[in-house]
């Protein structure tokens, strides 16, 4: 699986430092994750990004910071008369909390060209998706996206689906949980995080979220809980649980999520077991959220 494409919304994001003044960056759910991937995967991997931006200064520089990180953008659909999201981050004891502004986001239209996001996601090894992908778009691109992405499935593509659940980008939690499990129905991995499937979907367990995923056809579903056991069901390499060792500071739980999906995708890609990947992604996820922002450089090179 050496040839890679995430897809969803990259935004301007406004970090704070530690002398309170706030630091300017582009980071995003699943870009985050394209991000870590460029630097995780071997020599010769391809890691593409899909979504829109528009043809503005700051959407500009954002396309150089992807190509500057080794995060190719050959297929980025740029956007007349749009511009690209900003958020904020908000930290209280290493929690964060988002304020954001994305009311002209060129990433609602990423799904607007069915021609384009088909010609993206062709020959894909493995593509990435999310929850915030999902809900950015409208109902006629989503159910575009989710049908380009079911082909593209049968054509022997892996699908990797975060379900990654923002209830304020949804018009009521019903289409919610029903886009979500569209979504899962078309992946053949999930990767949600029980406190957000815990509270929408009432599991009552992890094992609960697994069977739910499983049921909609999942092949591995790897739940993840914070610093507590992950839980991973596969139906190649059975049930398992695997318990992090817990990070030594948590400054910033910025893409603690984005950079687990990537250690494991890199890892599977890499060969590993479910086991290892795991455990791949759970030690990268630990260093990430020992600093501040979502990109993190040092975690990737220990």
């Amino acid at each position: 699986m050496n040839n890679i494409l995430s897809i969803g919304e990259c935004m301007v994001e406004m970090a704070p430092r530690a002398d309170g003044a706030y630091m300017r960056g582009f980071a995003g759910d699943t870009f985050n994750a394209a991000w870590y991937l460029a630097k995780l995967m071997p020599q010769g991997s391809t890691v593409d990004y899909f979504t829109g931006v528009g043809t503005d200064a700051v959407s500009d520089e954002m396309i150089a910071f992807m190509e500057q990180a080794g995060v190719g953008t050959a297929c980025v659909r740029r956007v007349p008369d749009r511009t690209v999201g900003l958020y904020m981050i908000a930290l209280k004891d290493g929690e964060r909390s988002f304020s954001y502004w994305r009311g002209q986001s060129a990433a609602k239209c990423l799904a607007a060209d069915r021609d384009a996001l088909a010609k993206a996601v062709k020959g894909r090894d493995l593509i990435l998706f999310s929850g915030i992908t999902m809900a950015v778009v409208n109902s006629e691109d989503r159910a575009t996206l989710l049908d380009v992405l079911s082909q593209a499935r049968a054509a022997g593509t892996t699908i990797a689906f975060d379900p990654n659940m923002r209830l304020r980008l949804w018009p009521s939690s019903t289409m919610m949980q029903e886009a979500i499990m569209q979504a899962a129905s078309v992946s053949d991995m999930v990767l949600p995080s029980f406190d957000e499937d815990s509270a929408v979907f009432a599991d009552a367990d992890q094992n609960a979220t697994i069977a739910r995923y499983r049921k909609a056809g999942v092949k591995t579903v790897v739940v993840k809980n914070g610093v507590d056991v992950i839980h991973a069901g596969c139906h190649v390499e059975g049930e398992l649980t695997f318990q992090p060792v817990p990070a030594e500071n948590v400054v910033d739980t910025t893409a603690a999520g984005d950079s687990f999906n990537a250690g494991l995708i890199a890892a599977r890609a890499g060969g590993a077991g479910l086991a290892e990947a795991i455990r791949a992604g759970a030690s990268l996820s630990g260093r990430v959220i020992g600093a501040r922002g979502a990109l993190v450089a040092d975690a990737v090179s220990r």
